[in-house]
């Protein structure tokens, strides 16, 4: 099932998106969204008689974090080399705050202190409940489903400060979608999945997330043995090699299989 968050101009729902994706982790035109009664992380799936065109809706960040995005360094070991770093021990954790968020479509803003933005395509996991000191073993049952996500990084920054906050910190540096899977197994992740970036057409990035060091159940287990986490709250799983510098004007596309495609565009604030 595809969770998406939308608007058509009024305040913002929550609906079931319906159709097929093609190679390109696009909908047809005749994919439609049918409204939910509420948030469904805290009320359920509950579908209304209240249809709409999906290209006559604009589609939101899917999930907006109630209290934290938890991100994860060097999780591909070949993009742990391409920045001259050693591959961890154990999973490398940092935090976003949920304010970076932003969804499909929205503006990635360039900030004038960073000389080299740059993108990280990445498969995201949402919590679906309250969980702490959760076995791998146990990882689905507290997992909503997964999207997409481009961890934004100002690199030079990063280098520069002795931790990551301001690097990845910055408003827009989260962007998320375009909906919510909540039927792909895990194990499909395990198997490999195809993550791809496309910088204005060309891609920049192809990995599958086979390649990952820690898997998700790993991962969401390393991170409720030392937080809480809360419905909502959001995981980046790490990106594959080939991160690379973005520019004003821009328009960047993350695309996994099975999932979709994710789209921003650079602009100046």
């Amino acid at each position: 099932m595809r969770i998406a968050r939308f608007t058509t101009g009024e305040d913002p729902q929550y609906g079931v998106v319906t159709g097929d994706l093609d190679e390109h982790g696009q909908l047809g035109e005749d994919a439609v969204i049918v409204a939910l009664a509420g948030d469904p992380l805290y009320v359920g799936v509950k579908l209304l008689e209240q249809e709409h065109r999906l290209e006559d809706v604009r589609l939101l960040a899917p999930v907006l974090p109630r209290s934290k995005v938890v991100g994860i360094g060097r999780n591909y070991a070949k993009h742990a080399a391409e920045l001259g770093n050693d591959v961890p021990s154990e999973p490398l954790m940092f935090l976003k705050p949920n304010t970076s968020v932003v969804g499909p479509g929205d503006p990635v803003f360039h900030p004038r202190q960073t000389q080299d933005l740059q993108y990280e395509g990445e498969l995201a996991v949402v919590i679906g409940r309250i969980c702490r000191d959760v076995p791998p073993e146990k990882a689905t049952d507290v997992i909503h489903g997964y999207t997409i996500a481009n961890d934004v990084t100002a690199r030079d920054l990063q280098r520069s400060d002795d931790q990551w906050t301001r690097a990845k910190g910055f408003d827009s540096f989260c962007p998320l979608g375009p909906w919510v899977e909540t039927d792909l197994d895990p194990q499909a992740f395990a198997d490999g999945l195809r993550v791809r970036t496309y910088l204005n057409g060309d891609v920049v990035q192809d990995g599958s997330t086979a390649d990952m060091i820690f898997d998700v159940p790993t991962l969401v287990a390393h991170v409720c043995s030392v937080m809480t986490l809360l419905p909502g709250d959001v995981i980046l799983t790490g990106t594959p090699e080939g991160v690379g510098r973005m520019h004003v004007g821009d328009e960047v596309e993350v695309a996994i299989d099975g999932l979709g495609a994710l789209t921003n565009t650079i602009k100046e604030r």
